[in-house]
């Protein structure tokens, strides 16, 4: 059968428009500058000094900013089009661009900021959002997004941002790049535009450890010298277990690393959710006032809630004249969270006030004489550009708990690349005492090397057990769930002896074991297996169901208690952990 003609010419078009749309959404990711500047220029040092005179600290090197600091000439567009109409040209630079240049760096342009230098994603509608260079179809993390980006595609050597909520420490650990929040109030923010006043802070993103130290060193003022080695270095367990990747793949590097460095006896572990109850008296009378006292809400958490509340209302306080006035188009889950402030009253932001002031007192007595506080970054992969994971009341959470520590003490922090987790970057962070900046700088210089080794040899040693014994001991395992479903209790425990001897890293193979245990009474291997499992996976739910039970036959109620307890806390829904959490307790609280 002929074709009509003017079919032909319909798909012949089609064909071309999706080949046009194609190649521009793939130059738009393959731009030159990956989206990174708004504004390109030229700031120049001055002339070197002569001879014998040294040269100048930072010479040789390039950087950015975000478009928050003001350079004389340029309008500040803080990264929405309405606030650079509205505003004139600034008439001087900020300091702290200035300092970098007089110490030798010249700055080569300004970079995007998310809207209103107000999220932690870095998408921008208005101007685009910048590519992560090293997974384009995630966010690259906000608010200083094109900075990260910047430093993370080899742009510049460094750049500069505005680190609020997370604005440096996200994009840094979202690009797989260093990225520096100093000790709040540090740094000076002259000529730089507020966001929130109390938790601004300048900071820097860099690639090479040592170039953040020189950075640092110039905008810090501070002669280099003898450095100090950490004293403790404390890991902080149960934010580590808000981790959407294996614990280990993070917590086990830093480990290792330290172990290497400074010794075992370094090392410290710490509940921060039980440190922060005692220490933050404020932050219960918080949480008794969002939940009226009917639900237990974890320190974290609530510090989520207070460094959300605190942001907005100094946010609004400082530019609700002008969004009342320009009326700009804004994002709309921005505009129901400014509408929200409306409603908070002089108390509420009070009690937030004494939290921060009650935090900065917590963490520096904690990181007393030289200690590091160990956090992950973020508890999430970068999320994918327009994914609802972002929107989600877990993602926003978990995110801002865990920025929040350093946000409200004033604490310096770094965050810390350690390689990839499904070609995603993933990082560390590490939080020194509020002042310990160049303490904090001089640590990571030293650690920096032995971190990417360690990540690099966990990662290697799984894929050599992976490659070698995980369809194996998978299958035995197989086998034994099989041999377990036909009430075969010993068969199925040889079939997960099996798989564990291929694989002992697999915290299933422990947990299927000891059910297969209780079958049969042995409750004090079921009970060793549990812990095996726990220790493999904090996030084991049934390891923990598994493990109260045996302990209940043990008559270890109180232990049984605890097991059971936790189970909620990772299924609040859980109906079996929730009536054997309450026969138990009654049982314990009878004398039993």
């Amino acid at each position: 059968m002929a074709s009509n003609p003017s079919n032909l010419w319909v798909l012949l078009g089609l064909g071309l428009a999706g080949i046009f749309l194609f190649t521009k959404k793939f130059k738009k990711v393959l731009r030159e500058d990956f989206g990174a500047f708004i504004l390109k220029l030229q700031l120049l040092p001055p002339p070197q000094p002569a001879p014998p005179k040294a040269p100048h600290p930072l010479t040789g090197l390039t950087f950015a900013v975000s478009d928050l600091f003001e350079i004389e000439g340029y309008v500040t567009g803080f990264g929405h089009p309405d606030w650079a109409k509205t505003h004139e040209a600034a008439s001087q630079t900020s300091a702290v661009v200035s300092t970098l240049v007089e110490g030798g760096a010249t700055c080569v342009g300004k970079t995007v900021v998310d809207e209103l230098a107000y999220s932690i994603t870095g998408e921008n509608k208005h101007y685009g959002t910048p590519t992560n260079p090293v997974e384009p179809a995630r966010v690259p993390g906000g608010s200083s997004s094109g900075a990260a980006v910047a430093v993370a595609a080899n742009l510049v050597d460094f750049s500069l941002g505005v680190d609020t909520v997370g604005g440096v420490r996200v994009p840094a650990g979202f690009c797989g790049i260093i990225g520096f929040r100093p000790s709040y109030g540090a740094i000076s923010k002259i000529g730089v535009l507020p966001v929130s006043a109390s938790l601004d802070t300048v900071g820097w993103f860099a690639k090479d450890p040592n170039i953040l130290r020189r950075v640092g060193h110039v905008l810090l003022q501070s002669a280099f010298g003898g450095q100090r080695s950490p004293r403790q270095i404390i890991m902080a367990d149960d934010c580590f277990q808000s981790l959407k990747i294996p614990i280990d793949r993070v917590s086990q590097v830093v480990v290792k690393s330290t172990e290497k460095h400074f010794g075992r006896q370094l090392l410290q572990h710490e509940i921060l959710d039980v440190y922060l109850n005692s220490k933050v008296p404020s932050l219960k009378e918080f949480g008794n006032k969002k939940t009226n006292g009917e639900v237990k809400t974890s320190s974290i958490r609530l510090l989520a809630n207070v460094i959300q509340l605190l942001h907005r209302y100094e946010f609004r306080s400082n530019h609700e004249e002008w969004i009342n006035t320009v009326k700009p188009i804004l994002e709309p889950n921005f505009s129901a969270q400014m509408n929200e402030i409306v409603d908070l009253s002089d108390a509420e932001i009070e009690l937030c006030k004494s939290i921060r002031e009650e935090m900065g007192s917590a963490i520096n007595s904690l990181l007393k004489d030289d200690g590091i506080l160990v956090v992950p970054t973020t508890a999430y992969l970068p999320p994918k550009i327009g994914g609802k994971e972002i929107l989600s009341e877990e993602f926003q959470s978990s995110s801002f708990g865990l920025m929040s520590i350093a946000s409200l003490s004033g604490c310096c922090q770094v965050t810390v690349p350690l390689g990839y987790y499904n070609k995603c970057p993933i990082s560390v962070s590490l939080i020194a005492r509020h002042g310990s900046d160049r303490f904090l700088l001089d640590t990571v210089q030293t650690m920096y090397k032995t971190l990417q080794e360690q990540a690099e040899t966990y990662v290697n040693s799984t894929w050599s057990n992976t490659d070698s014994g995980e369809n194996s001991a998978e299958m035995a395992k197989e086998k034994g769930n099989q041999a377990f479903k036909e009430q075969k209790w010993q068969k199925a425990i040889s079939y997960y002896n099996e798989a564990i001897k291929l694989n002992d890293k697999n915290a299933t193979y422990f947990s299927n074991r000891a059910a297969a245990y209780l079958e049969l009474g042995s409750f004090q291997q079921a009970e060793a297996d549990c812990s095996n499992a726990i220790n493999l996976d904090k996030k084991n739910v049934k390891a923990y169901l598994r493990r109260g039970t045996a302990r209940e036959m043990l008559g270890y109620y109180k232990g049984a208690i605890e097991d059971f307890k936790y189970a909620l806390v990772l299924e609040p829904t859980n109906k079996r952990a929730s009536v054997s959490a309450e026969r138990l307790r009654k049982v314990f609280s009878a004398g039993y």
